[in-house]
């Protein structure tokens, strides 16, 4: 059993195995090739997050997904380079918004150039993945826009906050729905469409890739409170300090209002309040490590994992089946 790319899966099977990283380093070369510019600055700053590396989570969906038919079909790379480029692009923006430092373990672009420039970037971005989709046909642009307008509904709903009566867990799971999982579905469609697997296989990777994206997102929120830089590329409690809520507070919230335990409640007003200092920083993170509402998200990270890997029963059993099921324990170890 080998690992295959930095996402760390496991693969059972030396075939299977040396096909998904020759797939992998022919993304990684088309990543390369449509971040280009004749303006060599323009070419610095997008090349920027895909030199700096990454898990290539989506397109190692992609690859595993295009098992499940014609793996050496010609529109399964350059599918996988689309989905890549289109988060790879948020990733800019996001920064931006979240006025992060940094990102994959290096200065952020809007650190090291400005805003203007990191958005301007993304939109780059963007340019490129909607050059590479015209010539995947009029299918893929329509699975694209559709994934991309959910993925911008999603930060929307974010920015906004759930409306009044609504449930802030509820409403946080159909943001990730959108801003996470809509991109990782469309990785599991891509492969399986591009390879001309049949509709219902093409229904199960999509719905798949939904719930596993959700898992990843829920995963990327514990770890924003557990882990340190080294382990997650940018700087813990980021979303913290920026008041982005991540279910780990909002389980501590809901907790805070219903028990009225004076620690859950200092510790909420803690968050509310001014982060900006290291050691307040330091000691909401401190706090939030020992609270249940922790391991409450890990659980549901685990359970968003579980659905994923039940999606995938009616697929026949095999080597790309098992690496999928791999994919959700590998997302699950993330949160630890």
């Amino acid at each position: 059993m080998t690992v295959v790319g930095p996402f760390g899966l496991h693969v059972r099977d030396q075939s299977l195995e040396a096909d998904v990283q020759a797939g992998l380093a022919a993304v990684e070369t088309g990543l390369l090739e449509a971040t280009k510019s004749d303006v060599p600055f323009i070419t610095e700053a997008a090349q920027h997050l895909v030199r700096a590396g990454g898990k290539r989570f989506r397109p190692l969906l992609v690859m595993l997904a295009s098992r499940f038919g014609d793996p050496d079909a010609p529109g399964v790379v350059p599918s996988a380079v689309v989905v890549e480029l289109t988060h790879l692009a948020t990733l800019y923006h996001d920064d931006v918004m979240d006025e992060a430092d940094v990102r994959r373990g290096v200065p952020s672009a809007n650190a090291r150039w400005g805003n203007s420039v990191a958005v301007l970037t993304g939109d780059f971005l963007f340019a490129r993945a909607s050059h590479i989709l015209a010539d995947l046909g009029p299918e893929a642009v329509r699975i694209q826009a559709e994934a991309f307008e959910r993925l911008v509904t999603g930060q929307i709903l974010e920015t906004a906050g759930p409306r009044d009566g609504r449930d802030p867990v509820d409403h946080y799971l159909d943001v990730l729905s959108g801003k996470t999982g809509s991109l990782v579905a469309v990785s599991g469609r891509f492969g399986a469409l591009m390879s001309g697997a049949d509709d219902r296989t093409v229904d199960i990777l999509t719905q798949y890739g939904e719930r596993l994206g959700i898992a990843f997102q829920l995963a990327d929120d514990v770890l924003d409170i557990a882990s340190d830089s080294h382990e997650s590329g940018k700087t813990p409690g980021t979303d913290l300090r920026e008041g982005i809520p991540t279910l780990p507070v909002l389980w501590l919230r809901a907790q805070a209002a219903e028990d009225g335990k004076p620690d859950d409640v200092e510790l909420v007003q803690l968050l509310d309040g001014d982060l900006s200092d290291d050691a307040v920083l330091a000691e909401a993170l401190r706090r939030l490590r020992a609270h249940p509402a922790l391991e409450r998200a890990r659980q549901d990270t685990v359970r968003y994992a579980q659905e994923a890997r039940a999606a995938l029963a009616p697929l026949p059993e095999g080597y790309a089946k098992s690496a999928l099921e791999e994919l959700c324990d590998a997302v699950v170890h993330r949160a630890g």
